[in-house]
């Protein structure tokens, strides 16, 4: 007997098909989702063997980062000449452009990086009024604002002379190093494939995320992480599916987030109902995203919304950290709901790139 046949013949040691079953079954037995996943695991290779193959995956992922960050290359590969962008956000973020946030709230006063414009660009003035040359609703249509109206809006809406830049640097670097490997991706560089390659920005960059500014024991918190986020795309897999050309983008960047929100509300101390919570959010908020990649290639949208489903990602965990795990809609719902939607979806909409952004953003 051959071993493929061998591994076939073996059963799961805490089998599970559905999100209740895997909660009931995590606080039945006392069991963390990471926990069941790894049982699960020994049933087929050793201890040694299943923990070794879970840091090889995380260090392709952290490479794949690494060189998409560190890429000298300009554009991408195709006729859409895509601009690599990672490398130039990783090295504002190395050279503390975004500055500090310490005491200062959420946003900070820096000068746009383009500099700010002129009076007679914007038609700002000192007071804060509007000159004549100015663009508006109104003169488009044609009309004229009376001095009035004027004068209230000035003593409402104070133009300011420069462009304030936000100071969120867990967005940046989230963002970072999802675009990092989406674009290695694109360039036809080494990737994981989770759930899906177009995908694959999006659990990478969450648990970077928490290693480099949250994780108090990394070599543990890779392991929680990747096994509680493999539990998770279990359920997408047998309940629905992680093709694009299946479900639309809902079926990939949504089944990234729906397991990188499990993953980071597991490493961050959640409970099994909490972590499941975690996913449903993730999911239920992707729920009917299409697959419309223009040229047919992995790059627009793609690269961006694998940034967009890191922060999301997060933002859930966070809000399922907050309450105490029960809610109203379920992962299980979801799921099927996810399905549904796929299945209801026009085909233009599903990898096709017959529809969407493919059809009207040009090519040249």
């Amino acid at each position: 007997m051959d071993e493929r046949t061998q591994q076939d013949l073996v059963t799961a040691a805490l089998p599970f098909r559905t999100g209740k079953d895997l909660v009931d079954m995590c606080e039945r037995e006392g069991l963390s989702i990471a926990e069941v996943v790894y049982l699960n695991e020994l049933q087929w290779r050793s201890r040694e063997d299943v923990i070794d193959s879970a840091y090889r995956i995380w260090n392709v992922m952290d490479d794949s980062i690494r060189r998409g960050c560190l890429s000298t290359e300009r554009k991408l590969p195709g006729r859409l000449n895509v601009r690599r962008r990672a490398p130039h956000l990783y090295q504002n973020l190395m050279r503390g452009i975004y500055g500090t946030v310490a005491g200062q709230g959420l946003l900070s006063g820096a000068a746009n990086s383009h500099g700010a414009l002129s009076d007679g660009q914007t038609g700002a003035l000192d007071d804060g009024s509007m000159s004549a040359s100015t663009y508006s609703a109104s003169s488009l249509l044609g009309t004229a604002l009376t001095n009035t109206q004027r004068n209230e809006l000035s003593g409402v809406f104070k133009r300011r002379q420069r462009a304030r830049r936000p100071v969120l640097p867990q967005l940046d670097y989230l963002s970072v190093y999802a675009i990092a490997v989406n674009e290695e991706n694109a360039a036809g560089g080494r990737v994981v494939t989770a759930p899906t390659n177009g995908a694959a920005g999006v659990i990478p960059s969450v648990l970077k995320y928490h290693l480099e500014f949250l994780s108090e024991d990394p070599s543990r918190d890779i392991l929680e992480f990747l096994f509680t986020s493999a539990a998770i795309g279990m359920l997408y897999k047998r309940g629905a599916s992680i093709s694009a050309a299946e479900m639309g983008c809902q079926g990939e960047v949504g089944v990234a987030c729906s397991m990188s929100a499990a993953a980071f509300a597991a490493v961050m101390g959640g409970t099994p109902a909490q972590v499941e919570n975690a996913a449903e959010i993730g999911m239920e908020h992707n729920l009917g995203l299409t697959c419309d990649p223009v040229d047919g290639l992995v790059q627009i949208p793609c690269i961006e919304r694998n940034a967009l489903g890191a922060v999301k990602a997060v933002t859930a965990a966070q809000l399922a950290l907050q309450g105490d795990g029960s809610h109203r809609v379920s992962l299980d719902q979801v799921i099927e709901t996810m399905r549904q939607t796929g299945h209801d979806m026009m085909s233009k909409y599903k990898e096709t790139s017959q529809g969407g952004l493919a059809v009207n953003v040009p090519i040249c």
